[in-house]
């Protein structure tokens, strides 16, 4: 399960990486957001992973933690996810925006098929 993990994370980093170093905008919007899903990954598995344990420890007594899924990655990640919706949102509304003023969205502003 962790070299599926691994291999996944590894997949969208490397995919991300080269996207982001495309000419495009549209290409270079994906990219960040393959770089993102992958960090995003990368710190999930960062809390360990369990299958079946549960999420929210009971009341009273003496609790062993070891047996209990660790919140704080997960609330890193849902945060992460949020800020990267947010922030891809922004980017396609400058695309746009870029693309009307200069009819183009390669980044140097010269269109290549032209």
């Amino acid at each position: 399960m962790e070299l599926i993990l691994a291999l996944g994370i590894g997949a969208l980093v490397a995919s991300g990486t080269w996207l982001v170093m495309r000419p495009r905008s549209f290409q270079v919007i994906i990219g960040l957001c393959l770089l993102s899903y992958g960090v995003n990954l990368f710190i999930f598995s960062m809390g360990r992973l369990r299958i079946g344990a549960a999420a929210i420890m009971p009341k009273g007594g003496v609790v062993d933690p070891s047996l209990y899924a660790d919140p704080i990655p997960q609330a890193l990640v849902l945060t992460a996810i949020v800020i990267s919706f947010a922030t891809t949102a922004l980017f396609l509304v400058v695309l746009l925006a870029s693309r009307g003023f200069m009819g183009t969205d390669h980044v140097d502003g010269k269109d290549p098929k032209r």
